[in-house]
Formats: structure tokens, sequence, C-alpha cells
């Protein structure tokens, strides 16, 4: 579908060249985002489906809402590029305000960055690991510029789209030259990922909790064996585990057998001393010791927690959901390379990945997508992953609860996948880290000043060519 982009936004700058105003701009360029979000998050649905005698009414709601608040800042950047000159000075100014725009709904009402355009270049296979790389320079929002710019190329004329191949082609080369570089030793760890393939509606269910409990131990003794006598570490999907891990120590060292002492990193629901609930990891190590706790800190708004900033009138959330954690955390595990955990959709939160004064060697991702059934929810959910290993120069291994479990190294790569609805488990190699990063080092400061820089310069060009 990319090349319907070079129809589509042509079709926006017209509609906003025809603006008389800025407001007139803004409500076409929401409009435009109200169509591109309700396509893009239909997927929503099918997690209020899931507990349809609840939230029946929601359904013909919840995404046309979601739809309409992120359009909002779609709008703004139209109105905003509205005062640019015509031509590619409004272009350019579209382009930048979009991206300041995407930024800007990563932060505000705890933000849900889900779907930056920059990330339609995530092709499966060669093609996306040629395109992808560059987000190793620029993030998700580099690409994101880069991709509304060359998708308003047709609008500007031969000579512009003859430009934007040239960048095109000059993009590709260097996802090229950087595929071809010499990656640096493996650690010769192995990674167990085991994905159960537990149905949503069975999670929670009290009388199967037994049942899926051996059915991970089960799954995790034969990944072990699999996986050979070498060092291991088993990773669990997100709350896959039904026994509260923090108070069990029966369950915990169950685990531990399962993985013959190698160390694990499972999925647990806990309680604070607030009595609050938290989604987190437990790093289990010997016979059961907690070495180390992440607790999810990007919660999901209405899934999660019910904001407070958000009255309804309708308590969706009991008891005001999870407490979050406190950011992004490093674990230290004896034989295990650093690690940087992160639980489902905070995979999808660019620039905010690890902790800057410990950087770990990997990234794991637990997450639970089985509310989102066979749609594309999971699929761009799992893109969104892939270009954080690229961001931060870091393998990334994922353990979803029906898939698409996936290991890819620190250029995006995709070593092996376990597909939707598929009980079984991964035995992967430890893909070795790179150093940090462009992106890395610097991190959203990188997109946001081009995008600045590209809004400026089309607001510039009204006043430097009215003075010429």
């Amino acid at each position: 579908m990319l090349p319907t982009l070079l129809l589509a936004f042509p079709s926006l700058l017209a509609l906003l060249d025809g603006a008389p105003r800025a407001r007139v701009a803004a409500w076409r360029g929401f409009w435009f985002g109200f169509g591109l979000n309700l396509i893009g998050l239909y997927w929503v649905t099918e997690a209020i489906l899931v507990e349809a005698a609840r939230f029946w009414w929601f359904v013909p709601l919840a995404v046309p809402a979601l739809s309409a608040t992120l359009a909002l800042f779609i709008g703004a950047a139209a109105g905003v590029a509205w005062f640019a000159r015509a031509g590619w000075p409004r272009a350019l100014a579209l382009a930048g305000a979009w991206v300041l725009g995407d930024l800007a709904r990563q932060f505000v009402a705890t933000g849900f960055p889900w779907n930056p355009l920059g990330s339609v270049w995530e092709f499966p296979g060669r093609p996306g690991d040629i395109f992808i790389q560059l987000a190793a320079f620029v993030g998700v929002g580099g690409l994101t510029l880069l991709t509304v710019a060359l998708a308003l190329t047709p609008a500007l004329g031969r000579r512009w789209m003859l430009g934007g191949a040239a960048v095109l082609a000059a993009w590709a080369t260097l996802g090229i030259v950087r595929l071809q570089r010499p990656m640096p030793p493996a650690s010769g760890l192995t990674v167990v990922l085991v994905q159960g393939n537990v149905a949503e509606g069975q999670k929670w269910n009290r009388a199967l909790m037994v049942e899926i409990f051996q059915h991970y131990l089960r799954l995790t003794r034969e990944g072990v064996a699999r996986a050979g006598t070498g060092p291991a570490v088993v990773v669990w999907p997100e709350t896959a585990s039904p026994a509260l891990l923090q108070q069990d120590p029966v369950a915990r060292g169950l685990i531990m057998e399962a993985t013959g002492g190698n160390p694990a990193l499972v999925g647990s629901v806990r309680f604070d001393r607030a009595g609050r609930p938290r989604n987190s990891l437990f790093a289990l190590v010997g016979d059961g010791t907690i070495a180390g706790i992440y607790d999810k800190w990007h919660l999901v708004p209405f899934g999660e927690f019910q904001p407070h900033w958000l009255r309804i009138g309708v308590q969706i959330v009991p008891g005001g959901g999870f407490a979050p954690g406190s950011g992004p955390r490093t674990l230290h595990l004896p034989g295990v390379p650093p690690v940087g955990p992160m639980i489902c959709y905070e995979a999808i939160y660019s620039g905010e990945m690890t902790d800057e004064a410990d950087r770990p060697d990997w990234l794991v991702n637990i997450t639970n997508d089985a509310w989102f059934g066979n749609s594309t929810g999971p699929r761009q959910h799992l893109a969104a992953a892939r270009l954080r290993a690229v961001e931060e120069g870091l393998p990334l291994l994922r353990a979803a609860n029906t898939g698409i479990s996936v290991a890819f190294d620190a250029r995006g790569r995709e070593l092996t996948r376990l597909g939707l609805g598929v009980a079984g488990t991964l035995e992967v190699p430890l893909p070795p880290p790179l150093p940090p990063t462009f992106f890395a080092r610097f991190g959203l400061f990188i997109p946001g000043l081009a995008a600045a820089a590209a809004l400026l310069t089309g607001l510039l060009a009204r006043r430097i060519s009215a003075r010429g």
C-alpha cells in the first residue's frame, strides 16, 4: 500500500492550497488524519469484544474517538502548514509540522505514538532490512519526515520527483552498506522464548490456572532441552504466570526446575506496598530467588488504568487499575548480559527504551497480543519493536503470549519467529550488541530538530521571497 501515499499526500496538499483560511486547512487535515487512523486502528475493537458483555456499548465509540483524538495533531499540522507559501515551502512545512505532532502525541496525556508513518518502510525481509537502517541515525521520526516529504513530491513537479528518487536511492545505498558491515562476536548464550498461546478469555479463569501454569512449565522443559547444555535464559510473555510470583516461592521453584537452573524472565502481576497491582517482569535465578523486578511504566489508558484527567462517568478499569513503574531499567543476572526489559506496548515509544546511565546489551519485549486477535494490531506492534532494535543498535527478543514471538539482531534483521496462534518455543543464540547508534546517543532531539528546521524553513520562505 506504500504507493498510495503518492496519491494521498498530494491530495492533502491540494486541499490545503485551496483552503481560504488556516482554520479550514486545519479542519481538512483533521478529516485526513481521522480516516488514516480509523483504518489503522480498527483492531482496537477486537480488544473490546473480548469483554463484549460488559462493554458492547463502547464498540462504536472507541475507535472513532481515538482516531479523532489523534487526528487533532494532524489537523494542527495542516493548519500551521497553511501559513507557508504554496509549493515546496508548504510541503516542507507540512512534513515538519507532521513530525512535531507525532513527537507531541508521544507525551501528551501519557502518549500513544502508534503507527508513525515512518514505520511503512518496515517491509518483511531484505527490503525492510535496507530501508529501516536509517532509523539508527534519525529514528522513526526522521523516517516519517522523509516519508511525508517524498510523498508530496508528485505535487511539486518532475524536478522534485527526480530529486526524491535520488534521495530514495541514497537512502537504500546507506542501508545496504550498513548491513554489510561485520558484527561483533556473540555471547554464547541461548535465549528460550516461550509462547503459550493462551486465549485471552482463559488467561484469568481461576479454574484453568494450574493447567496454564503446567502448560508453560512443559513448554519450558521442551525448549531448554532443545537449547542444549550451554548457558541459557528463559523468557515467558507478559502476565504469563497465573501465580503471583512475588509471594509464591513454590511457583518460582517450579519455574526454575523447568529451566534446569537457568535464569528466567517471567511476566507476572504483583502488588506493591500500597496494595496496587503492577504489570511486572521477574528475573529469577538459582532456586527461585528474585534477582530483579521491572514494572511497566507506560500503561495503556482504559486498558490498564483509568486516566484521572478524562472523566467519562463509567468505571472501566476497577480500582483505577495498575500503578506505573519508575521508567527504563537494566537488569543484571549472573551469566546473562545486561538486559533492558519492555512490557507490551512500551515498544512503541521511540527513544524511551533504555536506561542511559546503564546501557543494556540486549532488549527483551514481553507482550500479550491475544487481545487483538488475528488483525493488523499484532503486526503493527511487531513493526514498532523491530524499529526499536535498529534505533538502539541492540538485539531485541520478543516473547508474545499468542504470537508473534520473534528475534531481531541489532540491525533489525529477523532471525526466527513463531507466528500467531501457535504454542511452542524458539531457541535463539543471543545476537551481539552494536556500539550506541547516533540516535541512541541523542534520541528524539534528532527528529525534533530536523522537523523544526523543516517547518521554519517552509514558513520563512514566504518572507524571504517577499523581501526578494
